[in-house]
């Protein structure tokens, strides 16, 4: 199982952005679960593969929109491919970066859906591709200059994990700092991120609708992610948390979703009222509200 799962959080459109973004990054919708009686109502989460990487999609209300300061980067070997995907994604979305020939790659271009999530479609040219999607978070505002930071605290707390190249801003490339991150990779369980600083003026900042699930098989590994990352006790809610920089994270033991899709509504009912109340999720309690103890 991938340890690290990208969750997107849509007022009512995960299943019509489900289907778009299978259609576009060769992928399918795995499973499908509907939750009666959460403080969204009805909530629909879709678990789809975009090229062989897995999402989480969820429908739960206009609460979150999401916003360019997480983005992901879609690798492309082609120039055609990034010309096919800007072309599914611009209907009713928004350039932030027109597409184009820029001085790192001969096609690229970041755009906002119709849903709000952002997308950089580049042509890779000589580049290697071993991972096509590839989140990547933007420190502005309270937090700008702080990107290589960022880096550094999650490579030391998740296994498998190392800062890759870092380019740097340099001293003629105002309003952003000299030394500061243009563009940072780095691995994260085995799983390729990007982060990067920005000193515009920006009118947006990290938030819920786009979050990262840390996948736990135990108890104890569930409470050592939960004691590394939550600094923000009042965004603390069933098992999702934010980190000192503003970057929400789900810290979420793998046998949930397996109980959330069992055949018996009873059971699902049982586990559903069971970690709604929570802040981090107690494993064992989970447990004895299926088994109906």
């Amino acid at each position: 199982m991938q340890k690290i799962t990208p969750f997107l959080w849509y007022d009512k459109e995960a299943g019509e952005a489900a289907e778009l973004y299978t259609s576009l990054f060769t992928g399918r919708i795995k499973e499908k679960t509907v939750l009666s009686d959460t403080p969204s109502g009805t909530t629909e989460i879709l678990s789809v593969e975009l090229f062989g990487q897995d999402f989480t999609l969820m429908s739960a209300g206009p609460l979150f929109k999401p916003n360019p300061s997480v983005s992901f980067l879609v690798a492309c070997p082609t120039k055609d491919e990034v010309e096919r995907i800007w072309a599914g994604l611009a209907p009713g979305g928004m350039a932030l970066m027109e597409l184009g020939e820029y001085p790192f790659s001969a096609k690229y271009g970041w755009i906002q859906d119709r849903f709000g999530v952002s997308w950089q479609i580049m042509f890779m040219g000589e580049m290697p591709v071993t991972q096509r999607i590839i989140p990547t978070l933007m420190y502005v505002g309270q937090v700008y200059g702080k990107a290589e930071e960022a880096i550094n605290f999650y490579t030391a707390i998740l296994p498998n994990s190392q800062v890759g190249e870092i380019s740097r801003y340099g001293k003629d490339q105002a309003p952003d700092r000299e030394g500061t991150v243009m563009h940072g990779a780095f691995t994260l369980a085995g799983q390729q991120f990007a982060a990067m600083d920005s000193a515009y003026p920006h009118n947006f900042f990290f938030n819920e609708a786009v979050s990262f699930v840390v996948n736990c098989a135990t108890q104890d590994e569930i409470d050592y992610y939960w004691d590394k990352l939550s600094a923000e006790p009042s965004a603390e809610q069933c098992g999702w948390l934010k980190d000192k920089y503003g970057v929400s994270w789900q810290i979420v033991p793998t046998v949930l979703t397996d109980m959330l899709q069992d055949s018996d509504p009873a059971k699902v009912a049982r586990v559903t009222e069971a970690f709604m109340p929570m802040k981090k999720i107690d494993l064992a309690t989970l447990q004895r509200a299926y088994q109906g103890d």
